[in-house]
């Protein structure tokens, strides 16, 4: 994995180039959005526990066969599992938004995941679902302009909603 300047760096130093200024105007603008990013990723991480039990009450709440008797969500070690993988996803969520980066969701979280899913008969379009209900709540929370460094958010909130919805397409 590496951070936004790394990738940068690395990518020059192959071609033997400098840095352009387009590139040195974009990680400039990365720098001073940092507080925003580190805001972000802390208000999610500070509600985290929340945000993945209300996705999932909400789940199971639209899809009570979950939690049926046979439902891959029943008994409570299925349901410990489902919990502790949404807050995996949430997780390495919150690294990539704080790195600007998603090689490390995708390499480290998302890579073979459907797979296991479907090994497991676990399905892909309710852990979709459920990781669509983070995202809402994530940017419920993480929009919220109270308390926060002041400025234009939406960019950042659109990357973070992409971090969401590459999650939810790899796994449905």
């Amino acid at each position: 994995m590496l951070d936004a300047f790394a990738k940068v760096v690395s990518q020059a130093d192959a071609r033997g180039d400098y840095l352009s200024a387009s590139q040195l105007d974009a990680l400039s603008a990365m720098v001073a959005d940092g507080n925003k990013r580190m805001d972000t990723v802390n208000r999610i991480t500070s509600n985290s526990s929340a945000i993945v039990a209300n996705a999932a009450r909400s789940l199971f709440e639209e899809q009570p066969g979950l939690i049926a008797p046979g439902g891959n969500a029943y008994t409570n070690r299925r349901m410990a599992a489902c919990l502790r993988d949404m807050e995996i996803i949430l997780r390495y969520i919150t690294y990539s938004i704080f790195s600007g980066d998603a090689s490390i969701l995708e390499d480290r979280c998302l890579n073979g995941l459907r797979e296991t899913y479907q090994a497991l008969g676990v399905p892909g379009g309710s852990v979709a679902a459920g990781v669509h209900k983070m995202k809402d709540a994530a940017l419920a929370i993480a929009g919220d302009q109270n308390g926060v460094t002041k400025g234009d958010c939406s960019s950042l909130m659109s990357e973070v909603s992409s971090y969401f919805d590459k999650a939810a397409a790899a796994v449905s």
